[in-house]
């Protein structure tokens, strides 16, 4: 094989085989859901049983959230401007960054690079929030503009007490919400984002693919917002004039013999 050709190690494909980290893609077909096989093109090897629930669950979790997350936003105003569906989907998948969708990327670094320490996990989450608070540094996966208690971070943890799940990073999401509370003086929960970073790390995922499992989430919910603007909406929406305010320069003139010196 020429050094310039591509490799790749995720499906082997010839004439009526395909195969997909070595499964054949018609036995996947016939024996694994959508999310086992998310956690095999990922991973690389089939998921236990308890992984299969978990993996089902955060993919669920996040596919939705109403009109206001930019993500939606983005979807909506790139249909509403007369695209095809694709391109509003992508615009949407665009907006995805470190503000939004992209804490379960750095809440699951920080939870992998802190649960390598040997020691007490609530000595650990004590010494990282006050790491980040003297970092001026904001812990990433905690906290929610909506939800007191994210109904969402609930029911994951419950998944994984019914299934035995539960590993160094999700006790170490839990201790660090009390640490919260204890150095700052008032509670943050554990957002969606942060209850994901932990699973997944006790998943063995690497952190680099905090996006990606947003993004898998996600993209159902924006399709049918895609939808839902392309056939219950006028063509380009606006924002209306209530919905803004203008807080530039007032009128002004341009003098012209000051423009020519």
């Amino acid at each position: 094989m020429a050094d310039n050709e591509w490799k790749s190690a995720i499906t082997d494909i010839g004439p009526g085989k395909i195969r997909v980290k070595g499964y054949d893609i018609t036995d996947i077909m016939e024996n694994l859901s959508y999310a086992e096989t998310v956690f095999l093109i990922l991973k690389g090897e089939l998921p236990t049983k308890a992984e299969a629930e978990m993996m089902r669950a955060v993919i669920v979790s996040s596919i939705d959230h109403g009109c206001s997350p930019p993500s939606v936003l983005g979807t909506r105003t790139v249909m509403s401007g007369g695209n095809s569906l694709n391109a509003a989907i992508a615009g949407g998948v665009m907006v995805i960054g470190d503000s939004h969708g992209g804490a379960i990327e750095n809440a699951a670094r920080i939870m992998q690079e802190w649960a390598k320490k040997e020691g007490d996990i609530n000595t650990i989450a004590s010494d990282l929030v006050v790491y980040m608070k003297e970092k001026k540094i904001r812990m990433p996966g905690f906290g929610h503009r909506l939800h007191n208690i994210d109904p969402r971070t609930l029911k994951l943890f419950e998944i994984a007490g019914k299934n035995n799940f539960s590993g160094r990073h999700i006790d170490l999401c839990k201790a660090i919400e009390k640490a919260l509370e204890e150095k700052l003086g008032r509670k943050l929960p554990i957002n969606v984002d942060g209850a994901i970073a932990a699973v997944i790390s006790d998943m063995g995922f690497d952190w680099q693919l905090g996006k990606g499992f947003f993004i898998i989430s996600r993209v159902p919910g924006l399709l049918a917002h895609a939808y839902e603007e392309k056939t219950r909406e006028k063509p380009m929406r606006q924002l209306g004039n209530r919905n803004y305010s203008y807080d530039g320069p007032g009128a002004r003139e341009i003098e012209v013999e000051t423009q020519k010196k």
